[in-house]
């Protein structure tokens, strides 16, 4: 199901040829530096840049005797490369590669999951400003509250993951450090300006203290901020899926031809890409708390964190981006009913216009709770006889009297939209700050 959704640009990431290049590319960083300050000859650097390559069958091969990942890598490498091999890893320790490499993989991943944030506001976009003005009934509690517009509730979610976007595009930045400063983070062989050398040539910071690992608060705010963003994914699904309900249809997910919805009821169309992103934000939640787990390691580091960290790095960017890009094209194919949305209101008899007459009657002088009881009263009546609540205020003699004239424009449903260009304009106008 995922790889339909998923582009193999992220799932590549994560491979162990693309893991083993990230370590490679660390280490002809550090090898350069070396270089650069007159340690290690640049004619061996030439010689390790030219043979160096990754063979991930034989890293695995020797890692079956050696039980140790890194230094399988290097000893492949030392084969491929002859004697100039030992000048790589001068200095180092595994974490100053894996963790520096680890910047560099989530910094690809990343790079992805913000462009498919980008996509997905394109989409919400796009559905607002085609839905402006399209009157429908908001809900609290499930319950009739007051109307607003099918584009007020997109153009709501628009501002909601541009503030994903913003969390995630952060985290990133936080987490797009390495570290050279070797086993407990003292530069015992190594020195502070042969990292910053080395840093420089793969776009990544210094971590100013890192000690054998660079510190795990700062993955647990970049896969917290993915959880944060899959419940805003649960959140438009959970709307999309009760806009479907039979009772509701103001909205449904896009059926194709030849589509299936149940294998026993032939009518069924069910929202199962609403459904299925509900629960992979689960899982990014799950996964954010195996990332605040991973923060609390014994002393200058401990590797408990390494088999948490295998798992959720692919995990979490593989499912981050695939629910974007299907609830991306969810969106896209959203068939939305207007005509259903304006039955929908007239269900309710005109209720919603309680606040007005209250806020009218209030206006003329009358106690807050008198007013209220009033229109209370007449609300409850409404619900009980299905009879329009407009009709009902019309014809008691003492709100009729009290509000006169003014009590015809009161329900008039476009009052509730008389402020959307306004929230539009802050929302996608240029000084949008969502």
């Amino acid at each position: 199901m995922i790889e339909r959704y998923t582009r193999p640009e992220m799932g590549r990431i994560w491979t162990l040829e693309n893991r083993y290049r990230a370590w490679l590319a660390v280490e002809l960083a550090v090898c350069d530096a070396w270089a650069e300050l007159g340690r290690v000859p640049a004619e061996a650097v030439a010689v390790i840049r030219r043979k160096a390559d990754i063979d991930v069958e034989r890293i695995l091969a020797i890692e079956e005797v050696t039980r140790h990942d890194v230094i399988a890598f290097l000893t492949s490498l030392e084969e491929k490369v002859g004697p100039e091999a030992r000048f790589i890893h001068l200095g180092c320790t595994s974490s100053d590669i894996v963790d520096t490499a680890n910047a560099l993989l989530l910094g690809q991943a990343g790079a992805l999951i913000l462009a498919d944030l980008d996509a997905l506001l394109g989409a919400l976009e796009d559905l607002a400003r085609r839905h402006k003005g399209v009157l429908c009934m908001g809900r609290t509690h499930g319950i009739h509250a007051e109307p607003t517009s099918f584009g007020l509730k997109m153009a709501g979610f628009y501002a909601e993951f541009s503030r994903h976007r913003r969390r995630v595009r952060e985290a990133l930045e936080n987490v797009r450090v390495g570290k050279l400063s070797g086993a407990v983070g003292t530069y015992a062989f190594v020195t502070p300006e042969l990292e910053k050398l080395a840093l420089d040539r793969l776009g990544l910071r210094v971590d100013p203290h890192s000690t054998q690992i660079v510190q795990r608060d700062r993955y647990a705010q970049f896969f917290t901020a993915l959880a944060v963003m899959g419940g805003g994914i649960e959140r438009l699904s959970v709307e999309l899926r009760h806009l479907q309900r039979t009772e509701v249809l103001e909205a449904e997910e896009g059926f194709g031809k030849g589509q299936k919805g149940s294998s026993a009821m032939p009518h069924k169309k069910n929202p199962i890409s609403a459904e299925n992103l509900c629960g992979l934000a689960r899982l990014l939640r799950g996964n954010a708390l195996a990332s605040l787990e991973d923060q609390a390691l014994w002393h200058e580091r401990d590797i408990s964190h390494s088999s948490v960290e295998r798992v959720i790095m692919p995990d979490s960017t593989i499912i981050a981006d695939y629910a974007l890009a299907r609830l991306t094209r969810l969106l896209g194919g959203l068939v939305t009913h207007p005509e259903r949305m304006l039955e929908n209101m007239d269900r309710s008899c005109g209720l919603y216009f309680s606040q007005r007459v209250l806020t009218a009657l209030v206006a003329t002088g009358l106690p807050r709770q008198e007013a209220y009881e009033a229109v209370q009263r007449l609300a409850m009546e409404s619900w009980r006889s299905r009879r329009p609540f407009p009709q009902l205020v019309a014809a008691d003699p003492a709100i009729s009297a009290r509000l006169g004239a003014e009590l015809a424009g009161l329900f008039d449903p476009s009052f509730y939209l008389r402020h959307e260009d306004a929230i539009f304009a802050r929302v996608f106008g240029p000084d949008a700050e969502n």
